[in-house]
């Protein structure tokens, strides 16, 4: 099943939504602990800086593995009269040994 880019798009929103609030909640707890100390409003403004970013960073991590899959998945290609284009096999992909049933051209 394919996901489209509007749903992948909701989906990192969905994500990093949840996340703001455990971001905030998690810099109003540990930046003291570091000597570090800023003010409500402070906490979510940066809170929403890092949840932009998130939500470009899992966007983007989520096309690059869609255009994985579905070159992983694409047919082999097709020739001008209709048949299936096959691919040469390459020295590689002989062992270098004949199977049994079969005679060495070497």
């Amino acid at each position: 099943m394919k996901q489209s880019r509007l749903m992948s798009l909701i989906e990192a929103i969905a994500n990093v939504f949840v996340g703001y609030g455990v971001a905030v909640l998690t810099q109003i707890l540990i930046f003291p602990t570091f000597g570090l100390h800023t003010t409500l409003a402070q906490n979510l403004k940066m809170g929403a800086i890092f949840t932009v970013v998130s939500i470009a960073r899992s966007f983007a991590l989520r096309r690059v593995f869609e255009a994985i899959r579905v070159r992983a998945t694409k047919p082999p290609p097709m020739t001008g009269d209709g048949s299936v284009r096959r691919r040469l096999p390459y020295r590689r992909d002989f062992s270098g040994t004949a199977a049994r049933d079969q005679t060495s051209i070497r």
